[in-house]
């Protein structure tokens, strides 16, 4: 595609030991320019995996892969200098003042030292770090540190920008803001590639959506898109825990496309082809058997539905030091290092 500036063909990567493992099985994907471009998948499913890789932080061991039309295998270097990463946790010096920080990075992308300093100035405005760039990273809070690590990651001007579970671990003021900035760098041109397990985030941000599960992309599309493929309306279902199999009881005849899920925590799912007339025959039921609802809701799917439909698995709110255990955790200092040492 002319306008596709990341292109993966049948990417596989293994790691070894006594029990293989193939992190990435064949995978395929294609992001076009412009926007945000959303990963989502289950712990394990391959997504840092795949963001190392397209960030030549490991060799695939098959497959074709090309970021901004340059071949990540062969030309490393030279995809090096076109994008930014920015991981599950802030790479930031806390003894250097945000400045430094950014100034240094800045270096190691190459550029002269008047153009580093000058470049960090205009990064940090871009970031609202301004009026605390001249102060330790130390007396930072965590969202400053997250920003400082975006600025850092924008230093050198990428064209495209990994963001790899970026807001894990903030707190939803923080996490808004952060969202707001990543409109901004696309407004600006900015392509990016955003990997997340934080299904509000993938709604909010992202234009295109892709999920990932052993390996693969099992989907893809908009987020409307996505909803549409798992079916029209659901029911949702919250009842006593002693009720619980009762209310699975009732509802296993009741006529939808599927039958009752009663996998998410304290609540059921049931699909409501029938809309209204389906909630209507479900509370009816409901009665028949002696179980009153705490609560009842009819709704379009949400990509919660569609998370589950794809990967069998609910989504989970990650933990601050959460990460894909096939691709490791943040590597972006050791990516500055390998970049300025190559």
């Amino acid at each position: 595609m002319d306008n596709a500036i990341i292109q993966v063909q049948d990417l596989v990567k293994v790691f070894g030991g006594k029990v293989p493992v193939r992190a990435l099985d064949g995978l395929d994907l294609t992001v076009e320019r412009g926007g945000v471009y959303g990963l989502l998948g289950p712990n394990g499913a391959g997504k840092t995996t795949l963001i190392r890789v397209l960030a030549t932080l490991l060799e695939p061991d098959r497959g074709r892969v090309r970021v901004a039309g340059i071949d990540v295998r062969h030309h490393p270097e030279q995809v090096r200098a076109r994008i930014g990463l920015a991981g599950q946790y802030a790479a930031v010096d806390d003894h250097l003042t945000g400045r430094e920080n950014v100034e240094m990075v800045g270096r190691l992308y190459g550029l002269p030292r008047r153009q580093a300093r000058r470049q960090a100035v205009e990064v940090l405005e871009r970031i609202g770090l301004t009026q605390v760039a001249g102060r330790p990273v130390r007396t930072y809070s965590g969202g400053m540190r997250r920003r400082l690590d975006l600025a850092a990651s924008l230093v050198g001007r990428p064209q495209v920008l990994f963001m790899d579970e970026p807001t894990a671990g903030l707190d939803p003021a923080s996490r808004r803001e952060l969202w707001a900035l990543v409109s901004d760098l696309v407004e600006g041109g900015t392509t990016v590639l955003l990997t997340t397990q934080y299904l509000e985030e993938a709604d909010q941000l992202a234009d295109r959506i892709a999920v990932i599960h052993h390996g693969r992309v099992v989907s893809d599309g908009t987020g409307d898109q996505l909803k549409d493929r798992v079916g029209g309306t659901v029911l949702e279902l919250t009842v006593p825990e002693a009720d619980r199999a009762q209310t699975l009881q009732a509802l296993r005849t009741l006529r939808t496309d599927g039958g009752a899920d009663d996998r998410h925590p304290g609540r059921i799912v049931v699909p409501a082809p029938h809309g209204a007339a389906t909630l209507a025959e479900a509370l009816r039921r409901l009665h028949a058997a002696g179980v009153t609802p705490e609560d009842v809701a009819l709704h379009k799917p949400t990509l919660d539905d569609v998370f589950l439909a794809l990967t069998g698995q609910l989504a989970t709110t990650p933990s601050g030091n959460g990460h894909d255990p096939h691709g490791g955790g943040d590597r972006r200092g050791q990516h500055q290092h390998e970049r300025a040492t190559r």
